[in-house]
């Protein structure tokens, strides 16, 4: 099995996304609510993160591989190019994922390895399984698995999850469908071809940008809620700063519903959930409220 065709199926920047997350999570919970954390407790959720992601990541590559040979984007991934056996892949994916959660249950504690388990299920079974090529709210439900990441590096750290940790964990929650629908405008052609329903593809583009505006109005004063949870100032100006941005940007998207704009709107709300939780961390290193 190489090694560059199981790195490929793993979806490394995922990887990257989603433990940035678990970890600015853990840190956040472990300043705000306590007890503190060392460095040991941050590799062992960095370990369970990866390969969570990792094993969920190659169980899509395996479930998705007739449908990505019909798309431009990802007909030349590792299954559908025929550099890597798809059983190899299946093996890799169900070994890695449930290697994950016994290591999140023994190493670190239950409630962690229960929002693997749960970041696994919806990704894998929700999403790829169930909805992605039934319904047009795929990637809204889906984007749970996002979320079960952020919970996990809070429970890891508190043993427990608050109303404020949970808080946190659905802002990737909110935040899913801006961006992937971004995405989905960008690659609409390809989706089609596919005939998975994706909402540009069902709705057409214009309606898309403005569902895509009216999640941003949500998600904007939602990440300004959380101040009234416990964050502080120095959350509350970055979140500000980069909701507005990306409010502009799909703002600006409904006058221009095109492929290329949407493209151009898609890298400015990529960046965000990298940078609002790098905030939270930043937060509860330097927290401080009026």
């Amino acid at each position: 099995m190489a090694l560059k065709e199981i790195f490929e199926v793993s979806k490394p920047r995922i990887i990257v996304l989603l433990v940035i997350t678990a970890v600015t999570s853990m840190y956040a919970g472990s300043k705000l609510v306590g007890p503190e954390i060392g460095y040991l407790e941050i590799l062992h959720i960095i370990i369970v993160g990866s390969i969570a992601s990792a094993g969920s990541s190659a169980l899509n590559h395996y479930y998705d591989r007739d449908i990505d040979s019909k798309m431009k984007r990802t007909s030349n991934r590792p299954i559908p190019s025929g550099r890597i056996v798809d059983s190899r892949v299946l093996v890799y994916g169900l070994g890695a994922s449930i290697f994950s959660v016994i290591y999140a249950a023994l190493i670190i504690n239950y409630l962690c390895a229960f929002f693997v388990a749960l970041g696994i299920f919806f990704y894998v079974i929700i999403y790829t399984m169930w909805l992605k090529r039934l319904n047009s709210s795929n990637i809204v439900i889906g984007g749970f698995a996002g979320s079960a990441a952020s919970m996990a590096g809070w429970s890891a750290a508190t043993g427990s999850i608050d109303i404020l940790g949970f808080l946190i964990g659905f802002l990737v929650f909110v935040w899913t469908p801006s961006h992937f629908w971004c995405l989905a405008m960008k690659l609409r052609d390809d989706y089609a071809e596919a005939n998975v329903p994706m909402l540009p593809v069902l709705i057409g583009m214009e309606r898309t940008s403005k569902y895509i505006l009216a999640n941003t109005i949500i998600l904007l004063p939602y990440s300004l809620l959380l101040y009234a949870f416990g964050m502080g100032i120095v959350y509350t100006v970055i979140a500000a700063i980069t909701g507005g941005l990306m409010l502009a940007y799909h703002y600006k998207l409904t006058k221009t519903p095109t492929s290329d704009f949407a493209w151009k709107a898609y890298k400015v709300t990529a960046p965000y959930l990298t940078i609002i939780f790098i905030g939270i961390a930043l937060d509860a290193a330097f927290h401080f409220r009026f």
